[in-house]
């Protein structure tokens, strides 16, 4: 039985235009900023988001952690959406390294209200913390992929314009947004100070993301991912994976959000329920609760037959399509699905 995973656009596999960029990739020492490889492709990232300067990072996580470390002073406040990646999942480094105190606004599928970041601003007290970035999430994972589309990120922009205070974007799965508005990347991140940039998500790469900015900002970034242990040596090896995604790999997200929009409407004549209109990208999160079922019971039965997918809280499990997954894929998951359709739900009916 083949085993079809979408846990997660982070299982992808490395494409033979990668492998082979790898194995043939001209390297050097990056720390003295002597890898051509790995120049070429911070060269790209800046290019491609219209910013003066990208930094190569070992992960999004550590690339979100540089931007925080760089835009703040220890003690310094940060607004982030209640359930960003950024607070919910890389392991509070907000606050047990960088020294921060996050300050959490509820967002509408995680896209925050300008006046609700702006009640949040601290102002000018003895007694507060000071509120120095802005973090925002395009497109939102716990939000199912959700999309901030230009006027969403330009009003959040003015409003940290009018305080003062720095944007960075957790910009993972920013082409996702960019294909499903037909937008240059360069335009949605117009309004944003820092961004960071997954190169091992949709575009398949193996490792690595990007953090792009301002040169000062990127010069600052350098020396804290040094600090941090990421100055890496020969990592055009590595980085040659992440040109061919940046040079090939985004347009074909399309198909990715295609294969989404198609499994969302097979889930709900399997029994889950979900909203068709929030299937905006290539995440689809269902609810387990019409089946009878938890999330944690449904994720071990799909695993029975071969089909792994992440339970997101007691009663939604998410299923993300990528670049190893086609139409196919997605047609035998649903068959499977309807072959355990019938007992799940005479399991379920009888708790």
């Amino acid at each position: 039985m083949k085993i079809i995973d979408l846990r997660s656009d982070t299982v992808t596999l490395p494409t033979p235009a990668m492998r082979e960029a790898m194995y043939s990739a001209e390297v050097g020492d990056d720390v003295y900023g002597e890898d051509p490889t790995v120049n070429r492709l911070e060269e790209l990232g800046a290019e491609l988001l219209g910013k003066e300067k990208a930094l190569f990072v070992t992960s999004g996580t550590q690339g979100n952690l540089l931007a925080l470390m760089v835009h703040c002073q220890r003690g310094d406040e940060v607004i982030l959406e209640t359930e960003s990646h950024i607070f919910l999942y890389e392991v509070g480094g907000i606050s047990a390294i960088a020294g921060l105190v996050p300050k959490c606004v509820p967002g509408k599928r995680g896209i925050m209200q300008p006046e609700d970041v702006a009640g949040s601003i601290r102002a000018d007290n003895i007694h507060f913390p000071k509120t120095s970035l802005l973090c925002l999430e395009n497109t939102h994972n716990r939000a199912g992929g959700s999309v901030a589309n230009v006027q969403q990120m330009e009003g959040l922009g003015a409003i940290a314009r009018a305080h003062g205070i720095s944007i960075h974007l957790d910009g993972a799965r920013l082409f996702n947004a960019s294909v499903a508005l037909s937008l240059p990347a360069a335009q949605l991140v117009a309004s944003c100070d820092s961004v960071s940039l997954c190169l091992s998500k949709g575009l398949g790469a193996p490792v690595g993301s990007l953090l792009v900015g301002g040169r000062d900002f990127i010069g600052k970034a350098r020396k804290v991912r040094k600090m941090l242990g990421g100055g890496m040596r020969q990592a055009g090896i590595i980085a040659a994976a992440g040109v061919v995604a940046l040079k090939t790999m985004v347009e074909r997200l399309r198909f990715d959000h295609g294969h989404a929009r198609y499994l969302a409407e097979g889930l709900l004549d399997c029994g889950f329920h979900l909203d068709l209109a929030q299937v905006e990208t290539n995440i689809v999160i269902a609810s387990t609760a019409p089946l009878g079922l938890s999330a944690t019971e449904v994720v071990m039965r799909l695993a029975g037959v071969g089909v792994n997918i992440n339970a997101l809280d007691n009663n939604r499990v998410r299923f993300v399509t990528h670049l190893n997954v086609d139409r196919a894929d997605i047609s035998e998951v649903l068959s499977r699905l309807h072959a355990l359709g019938r007992s799940w739900r005479a399991t379920g009916s009888s708790q």
